[in-house]
């Protein structure tokens, strides 16, 4: 397999609800109006808490200086595993549960703090700059390591890493961050570029002026359960879109992909407070267990929690799975609504 490290330079950042209507000239610009800037990486996601951006460094002149937006310290460079020769584009991309065991622990196991972004299309892995020495050494007897430089895939430069670096000593991840679990159904989709025009004005809506259920297309009703989360992407001229099962709903017949059998996700939440960023092992406490049973899953870092998306149908496996493989460390205590689940340690 082939592990590549693409050549965006980016930032993640934090844009208050109170703040988003000072940022929607630039966000509207990068996400409908591409061809008027040179950014090539851009993803927006709302939460009930705020909107997390990730973008590149063209992208990142489009937004405003405000004491509404709070930017990551770091610069992050994305990886993209893919297996088969050629380039990333004709490559089969491989899914977050694919490479938790290859990718994610052995990061997780350095040390080495990870920043997820499924799309519809492929999984991002983001890293600091100042850690891609490391992740190189860590994953190198694992990948052929490949970077994207000016569009093109050349072999990676060892970047002087010879030795120095101690193995790290393996221990259990318990997962120590409480889980939510909203009541809403996602599915994950993407859509045409040229039809992006024709629903432009209902995106435009969606990302910026829907602000609860009963706007998001009604169904929810007076569920407290129910959270606000829409994440869209254009990455390298690709659109992937997550949303709810209520505002999938509101887009015209054929304009969304969808698969053959109309697949759901169910979201967990991961965290009571803002996770931060320097923490290593989150997305592994998460990933690994569903890899050890071969669920697929979705994972969406934001500025203060990660957001994992498993298939409804094996929601009940997805649990039992973690519950067992992890019984001599915790165990779970679940909510009849099915809302949270405690994590508690003993």
């Amino acid at each position: 397999m082939e592990l590549h490290i693409l050549e965006h330079s980016l930032k993640v950042a934090s844009i208050e609800k109170e703040g988003i209507q000072i940022c929607t000239h630039g966000l509207i610009k990068l996400a409908f109006l591409a061809s008027k800037t040179r950014c090539k990486f851009f993803s927006l996601t709302e939460t009930p808490e705020d909107y997390t951006i990730i973008v590149d460094e063209e992208g990142f002149k489009e937004l405003p200086e405000s004491e509404h937006i709070s930017v990551a310290e770091a610069t992050w460079l994305a990886l993209n595993v893919v297996s088969g020769g050629g380039n990333a584009a004709n490559s089969q991309p491989i899914g977050v549960t694919k490479i938790a065991k290859s990718v994610i622990a052995p990061l997780a196991d350095h040390n080495i703090s990870v920043f997820m972004l499924s799309t519809y299309q492929t999984d991002f892995i983001l890293v600091r700059e100042r850690d891609l020495p490391m992740v190189m050494h860590t994953l190198s007897s694992e990948f052929t390591l490949l970077r994207v430089v000016n569009g093109e895939t050349v072999a990676a430069n060892s970047l002087g890493v010879t030795n120095g670096f101690v193995k790290p000593k393996l221990v259990p991840r318990p997962v120590i961050h409480p889980l939510s679990s909203p009541s809403n159904m996602f599915c994950v989709t993407s859509l045409d570029p040229d039809t992006l025009p024709s629903v432009a004005t209902l995106l435009m809506d969606v990302m910026f002026y829907s602000g609860g259920p009963k706007e998001a297309g009604g169904g929810a009703g007076e569920d407290s359960s129910y959270i606000r989360f829409f994440s869209f992407s254009l990455i390298e001229g690709y659109i992937s879109l997550v949303m709810d099962e209520q505002t999938a709903q509101r887009f015209p017949n054929n304009v969304l992909f969808t698969s053959a059998s109309g697949e759901l996700w169910k979201m967990v939440r991961i965290g009571g407070q803002p996770l931060g960023f320097d923490e290593c092992g989150i997305v592994a406490q998460i990933s690994e267990p569903l890899a050890t049973a071969d669920i697929p899953a979705y994972y969406i870092s934001t500025f203060k929690f990660d957001h994992a998306l498993r298939r409804h149908t094996e929601e009940n496996a997805s649990v039992l799975l973690c519950s067992v493989s992890c019984s001599l460390h915790f165990f779970f205590t679940l909510i009849p609504t099915d809302t949270v689940l405690d994590v508690v340690g003993y």
